[in-house]
């Protein structure tokens, strides 16, 4: 046993402020009603996020009602959004797409999430994905310049790689990648210190990384602990996830929403302290309930070193796979 669940969050619609919850349901999808909305940008033709648009972090999201056990792709709850300027709106109002519009500046519409055999909401044409990885749009996601390096995904599985050149979001889902996001508040207040973030003795705000799961640790000595439990298994209540590769950083933690300012000294201090890196993705082994102050249990199966090589490899297997699906993809539609 290590420490306990300091808090659970829900998201509603992705990219939007999220709802603090008591228990949440997890099952092998990831949280029950977790990112069950989403923006389409209609003049991209993709699933808006806040690395594109940025204003989406100004909105909040909750449910109508608490979602049924059998909510979920295909059969979507009510969400109510609110607006940064107080109004809120429900998902079957029309005029909730016109404000949206109005207030990010592009024709949009709200989008509930299909059922896992529709992949149409999901899936990139090559236009799409050779933008998406081009040099200078990663740059900009990851608020780099032109004389900075580009970010290591090497400790991404080659699925994972496969699915970020395929797909906007995997489908079934309108999370970045994986289906659960844990970060502990030792690495808030690793990350906050001697930085501005830390300056009045608190550590950053957990809004800014977005997590499902955060965790207090019970040896709060600091440093990054959860990036050691890549490769093993983390039990919380009767959950079981299976952490499989730390979470990359972009621009969005630096980005405005309420209460919360702009931050752009975050994204060098991210590359400084973490290599962009903070919290860990985690697939889901054991499906069950998670409720706030549960204990939290870590099982390695192999020492972290090993499982990072292991990682490491499997990352760069991935990206040279990758690369052979985009060039097939352009051939086919030449």
């Amino acid at each position: 046993m290590v420490g306990r669940v300091e808090q659970l969050w829900r998201f509603p619609v992705k990219s939007m402020g999220g709802t603090r919850v008591d228990a949440v349901h997890v099952d092998l999808h990831g949280v029950h009603a977790d990112r069950l909305w989403a923006v389409r940008d209609l003049e991209r033709d993709i699933t808006a996020s806040a690395r594109k648009v940025p204003a989406l972090l100004g909105f909040s999201a909750r449910y109508a009602a608490e979602p049924g056990p059998d909510a979920g792709p295909g059969n979507v709850p009510e969400v109510i959004v609110t607006t940064p300027d107080g109004v809120e709106l429900s998902s079957s109002d029309p005029e909730l797409d016109r404000r949206l519009s109005e207030l990010l500046g592009r024709e949009v519409k709200m989008t509930a999430l299909p059922a896992r055999a529709d992949t149409s909401l999901h899936r990139l044409s090559v236009r799409q994905t050779r933008a998406n990885y081009s040099p200078t749009e990663v740059r900009r996601d990851f608020g780099l310049s032109e004389s900075e390096a580009l970010p290591d995904t090497s400790l991404f599985s080659t699925r994972q790689m496969l699915t970020l050149a395929r797909y906007a979001t995997p489908p079934g889902t309108f999370v970045d990648l994986s289906p659960v996001h844990v970060l502990s508040t030792t690495s808030l207040a690793t990350l906050s210190e001697g930085s501005e973030g830390g300056a009045s003795g608190a550590p950053y705000d957990v809004r800014r990384f977005r997590p499902n799961v955060l965790v207090a640790l019970d040896d709060a000595a600091g440093g990054y602990p959860e990036a050691g439990w890549v490769g093993g298994d983390v039990e919380f209540g009767s959950v079981t996830l299976r952490i499989t590769n730390p979470t990359i950083r972009c621009v969005v933690p630096t980005r405005p929403q309420p209460g919360l300012e702009l931050d752009r000294g975050l994204t060098r201090r991210l590359a400084e302290s973490t290599d962009r890196f903070l919290g860990v993705y985690a697939d889901v082994a054991t499906p069950g309930v998670v409720r706030v102050g549960d204990p939290v249990r870590v099982r390695m199966a192999a020492p972290p070193n090993a499982a990072r090589r292991v990682a490491a490899a499997a990352g760069r297997t991935a990206m040279r796979q990758m690369q052979r699906v985009l060039e097939a993809t352009v051939l086919r539609e030449r």
